[in-house]
């Protein structure tokens, strides 16, 4: 809510708060992923899942930020379940819901008349799930080159960057403007 408040305060107006709360958490998640990754293989037992935990928090910090300032209060239940959900990303999201997985989308979720636990408890294995794919290694390419010391750094800012890019224009889209 502090980040949310802030930006709207210094921006003034929602779409450039926006701008601004999105562009202020892709460099944190650039400069987490580079410090995570600038060791290498050598540091890979505790740099990975420090940068998936760091990861995540800069990512929900921004998804809540945005949820808020479109007028969601993150309090509620059903919120945070969609702001989990929103982490998988808009085609692991697709995916989920086509194949009847789970039962909505983030914004379904959120404006959702009452509070469903077992959507709830879906929502966190589907997302504990995709976070352990990501540890094992689904993005290869990526995951080699982080481990190169010194280059690995700058691919990690990189990627981070980029995932955190694409997640917070994602929950823009999802996460509709309920206020006036």
């Amino acid at each position: 809510k502090d980040a949310a408040a802030r930006a709207l305060q210094s921006r003034g107006d929602h779409e450039a708060a926006l701008d601004t709360l999105i562009r202020q958490h892709v460099g944190l998640a650039g400069a987490q992923g580079f410090l995570t990754n600038l060791g290498g293989l050598i540091t890979l037992p505790v740099a990975l899942p420090a940068n998936l935990a760091g990861l995540a928090v800069v990512q929900m910090r921004m998804i809540a930020a945005i949820a808020h300032l479109r007028g969601y209060d993150v309090n509620d239940r059903r919120v945070r379940s969609a702001l989990t959900l929103a982490m998988l990303g808009e085609d692991e999201v697709r995916k989920q819901v086509s194949s009847g997985r789970l039962a909505s989308t983030p914004m379904g979720i959120a404006t959702a008349p009452v509070f469903d636990p077992a959507l709830e408890h879906a929502v966190s294995e589907r997302v504990f799930g995709d976070l352990g794919t990501k540890m094992a290694g689904k993005h290869v390419v990526v995951q080699v080159a982080k481990r190169i010391p010194l280059v690995g750094g700058g691919v990690g800012a990189a990627a981070d960057g980029y995932f955190t890019y694409a997640l917070g224009q994602y929950a823009r889209r999802e996460f509709v403007r309920r206020r006036g």
